[in-house]
């Protein structure tokens, strides 16, 4: 199992943690709800009862009963709202209501009949009452946590993803200028013992040949070794056009592969529609892309190219007939470290991704792509 696959499972089963405690979160707040419902609909019949037994005594029997109780269950209830509705329907009392226009309560009695409500029935009387505040508030507690634990992890992942892409851009800078250092030195050592042999051998035809090749491998590592030493700064773009630098592009690599492969470019004097690149940096791009073309197919094939533009921007279609990717990978393939073959550190379509976003001002991505039959990659530059 690759890293990536490991880090989608751990991201699955940290959704999932994430649910189960929402859904713990949810069910306990609607036990909670349903008790604290249950104390309402107490004091409210309690309520009832005490104004009931107010009412129910004469002036002169009032004189002689203790009533504090009485008045202090209805001075206690301050949070539960109450209609008291009379025999004949209409408006007997009411207490904790904000609007108290006789048209608005009977338009809620209304409401609480058609949902369903069954009032508490008194002597003569039907009281209906509502949540309180504090109830209503209960109930949309869960949403909130939801929200507000959404929002926390939403935010920390941000920020460790933003961290951890600096630390790895770091990482990223100091290995490609460290690996152009140390090619520097053997590159050196080597064109020196090439000038050299030509030297000691200058009438042997057969070795100047040989030499000739030599030192064209060795203009090929320092053109590599450039590459490496442009990453992390700056590099300089210049308008080129991208016909003729794609041309090169693959006259390189068609040396180099396998005769069973053909290749389908545009000419380079089909047109000129220029983009502002490096082209050290683009080549390596577009090398990339071909390697990997290569390897999907396997020594036989198919590789095409396209080139079309718009208002802002010159696009290149690079098309294989190899075995394609998988849609769930699309992204994936931009990784570190992401790669299909048994060797490999799967690293070039990364900085592939990093040249032309990041120092290009462009972008990279799968066109299109079917198992079995190929894929098209694009890369899209600013017009020049």
């Amino acid at each position: 199992m690759d890293i990536y696959t490991r880090k989608s499972r751990w991201k699955l089963y940290l959704a999932i943690a994430g649910i189960i405690i929402v859904a713990i979160s949810m069910v306990y707040t609607d036990y909670l709800t349903d008790k604290l419902a249950e104390e309402e609909k107490s004091k409210a019949r309690l309520w009832v009862m005490a104004m009931e037994d107010i009412n129910d005594f004469d002036n002169e029997a009032l004189q002689y009963c203790d009533i504090t109780l009485h008045t202090e269950i209805l001075k206690a209830n301050a949070t539960i709202p109450v209609i008291v509705v009379n025999e004949r329907g209409g408006i007997y009392d009411y207490i904790n209501v904000r609007d108290t226009s006789r048209a608005v309560l009977l338009q809620q009695i209304a409401e609480m009949d058609a949902a369903g409500f069954q009032p508490i029935k008194g002597f003569a009387n039907s009281i209906y009452y509502k949540e309180s505040n504090l109830l209503r508030q209960l109930r949309y507690f869960p949403f909130v946590q939801l929200i507000l634990i959404a929002a926390f992890v939403g935010f920390g992942y941000m920020g460790f993803n933003s961290s951890r892409r600096a630390e790895q851009n770091r990482v990223w800078v100091g290995m490609a200028k460290e690996t152009a250092h140390q090619l520097g030195t053997p590159i050196s050592a080597i064109l020196a013992w090439v000038e050299h042999l030509k030297l000691i051998r200058e009438d042997d035809g057969e070795v100047q040949e040989i030499l000739g090749e030599l030192r064209n491998d060795i203009s090929r590592l320092e053109l590599i070794a450039d590459r490496f030493s442009k990453i992390g700064s700056a590099p300089k773009l210049e308008p080129i056009n991208m016909y003729q630098e794609l041309e090169k592009c693959r006259a390189y690599m068609q040396r180099r592969a396998s005769r069973k492969v053909e290749f389908h470019f545009p000419s380079p004097d089909e047109g000129n529609k220029q983009a502002r690149i490096n082209p050290h940096l683009f080549d390596w791009v577009v090398e990339n892309l071909l390697r990997n073309a290569l390897d999907a197919m396997e020594g036989k094939g198919n590789i095409s190219a396209e080139i079309y533009d718009d208002k802002d921007y010159v696009y290149i279609d690079i098309s294989d007939t190899g075995k394609g990717i998988p849609a769930n990978k699309f992204k994936t393939v931009f990784q570190p470290g992401f790669t299909t073959k048994k060797r490999g550190w799967g690293l070039g379509l990364s900085l592939a991704k990093r040249i032309i976003e990041e120092y290009h001002s462009g972008k990279i991505f799968v066109k299109r792509s079917e198992e079995g039959k190929g894929t098209t990659f694009t890369i899209q530059l600013p017009r020049a």
